[in-house]
């Protein structure tokens, strides 16, 4: 009983761990940066964090079934595909930071432009959440040492049940950990909602997305 909690307690780990891979991270923040509340901020990371698991439980239950017969051969091409997706992300965040007007004010004969950004946060509200279940997916395929490491620790169970249940303790992880970076790194600008705030994260995230994923596509991160 004690390794089997203990077994379980190490799933937990694993999952929470996982969910702040770097890769992760830079493409859920693409998403939250147009968050325009914690509670939606919270659910989109949910949504991704079910679009995981669910990849997940399919590549365990390969791994189990079938031992890495051909899962060798095709798991790396997601690492590409989430490479791929991590430099569209970063695009998108790019016109964002792009996609600016000035409006000129005149005081007397002096004119000033000052240039503005309009957030349409809350058109994309709804697809939101739908994106980050799609890239939780893609995620679910791609990078993931610690389900190898959690399948490896459960070759001592004959069943596959136990390996199930191990993996949703791992997902629980996995939920935890993204929801809760959902929630800090939308915190300060839901509450502050600057467009400059705005404007420089989705300059800091495209770029970052666009350099990492390519990393990933030349296999150096």
């Amino acid at each position: 009983m004690l390794s089997l909690i203990s077994f379980m307690a190490l799933a937990l780990a694993l999952g929470f761990k996982h969910s702040y891979d770097s890769d992760h991270l830079i493409a859920v923040s693409n998403i939250l940066r147009k968050a325009d509340s914690l509670k939606s901020s919270a659910r989109a990371g949910l949504s991704w964090a079910l679009g995981h698991m669910l990849t997940a439980t399919i590549v365990t239950t390969a791994l189990f079934i079938f031992k890495e017969s051909f899962l060798g051969n095709v798991l790396p091409h997601f690492e590409k595909i989430a490479g791929l997706m991590l430099i569209a992300l970063g695009i998108l965040s790019l016109r964002d930071f792009f996609s600016f007007h000035s409006h000129t004010h005149s005081h007397g004969s002096v004119v000033h432009s000052h240039p503005h950004i309009h957030i349409k946060k809350h058109q994309a509200k709804e697809h939101s959440h739908i994106h980050m279940f799609g890239i939780g997916i893609v995620h679910g395929f791609a990078g993931n040492d610690e389900l190898l490491m959690l399948f490896a620790a459960s070759l001592a169970f004959t069943s596959l049940a136990g390996l199930i249940a191990a993996l949703g303790f791992f997902s629980l992880g996995v939920v935890l950990g993204m929801v809760l970076f959902a929630i800090i790194f939308s915190y300060p600008m839901v509450k502050l909602q600057s467009d400059n705030i705005y404007k420089l994260v989705s300059l800091g995230t495209g770029s970052i997305g666009m350099v990492y994923g390519a990393l990933m596509l030349l296999a150096i991160v």
